[in-house]
């Protein structure tokens, strides 16, 4: 079934209301007629009897994109991303689990809100992995009412998603951003104008390409040193952490006294597992 599926109505922001009010009008399914139609479509490819199934549940998509006013997207938008994904679900729906549709659908439903919300409420994405997706939309409604977290209001939330609390705090400062525009129309004044990134982020002599591949060898070798690292003894990996990687580095004498080894004896250990480390990041690379 193509997503394309023609509505009662052309949905634009102008003519919202006059959609919801046709939506609203449209007659509901019991649970026989609607696996009936199911059935239809599953057995038979009736793409009517789908049609059907759509524009008798289009009026609890609306009630769904209702709870994602607050983000200052068009709402007409929100109800057609809630559109394709009921259209999804018909697509998907097994009449024979004696379930309604709108139980299976809603999950549909709220995936692709939540895919255009994320996508298009800031300019710069904020939500890229599973767990900051995950706790965008419910911290959202948590700071409705409060202003910065606490600490146990963040350990809360982080306790209830399943989440790290670090990811909490980064996600609460996400959204307490702001987009800034790359420049300013020429009507602004001067001060205004000089305030924007575009009059002091210039970098002329930068090759994008060459930045970008600069950037991917760094991270691929510090994930090859971190791997490697993982490989080495819990010994030598705290001597090359205490030597190297600490804020507060420390001297051979004092590693030697916490082994209860001489100085030298520590010198070779952490000789041998740069050995190593170089020999592992050099045949990965």
């Amino acid at each position: 079934m193509s997503n394309s599926l023609a509505l009662p109505i052309t949905l634009t922001a102008e003519n919202f209301d006059s959609y919801l009010n046709i939506v609203g009008q449209t007659n509901k399914l019991n649970a026989e007629e609607e696996r009936n139609l199911a059935r239809r479509y599953r057995d038979q490819e009736d793409l009517d009897a789908a049609k059907q199934l759509v524009m008798a549940n289009l009026r609890f998509v609306a009630h769904v994109a209702r709870g994602y006013s607050g983000y200052g997207l068009p709402m007409n938008d929100i109800v057609q991303e809630g559109n394709i994904g009921l259209m999804k679900a018909v697509k998907r729906f097994n009449p024979d689990l004696n379930i309604r549709l709108v139980s299976f659908a809603v999950h549909w439903i709220r995936a692709e809100i939540h895919e255009y919300v994320i996508k298009n409420w800031r300019i710069v994405k904020i939500a890229t992995t599973k767990s900051q997706r995950k706790i965008f939309f419910n911290l959202r409604k948590s700071k409705k009412n409060i202003g910065w977290l606490s600490k146990d209001e963040a350990e809360a939330i982080a306790e209830n998603l399943n989440v790290d609390l670090k990811t909490v705090y980064e996600m609460e400062t996400r959204l307490d951003g702001k987009d800034m525009a790359f420049d300013l129309p020429e009507a602004d004044s001067n001060e205004e104008a000089f305030s924007a990134p575009v009059s002091y982020l210039e970098q002329h002599n930068a090759d994008p390409a060459l930045m970008l591949e600069n950037a991917d060898w760094k991270e691929h070798k510090e994930n090859l040193l971190s791997s490697a690292m993982q490989d080495l003894d819990e010994r030598s990996q705290d001597i090359l952490t205490s030597r190297w990687l600490n804020e507060k580095k420390l001297t051979l004498h004092e590693l030697a006294e916490r082994y209860n080894v001489s100085a030298e004896r520590i010198r070779q250990l952490e000789k041998n597992a740069m050995k190593k480390l170089k020999g592992a990041v050099s045949i990965a690379a």
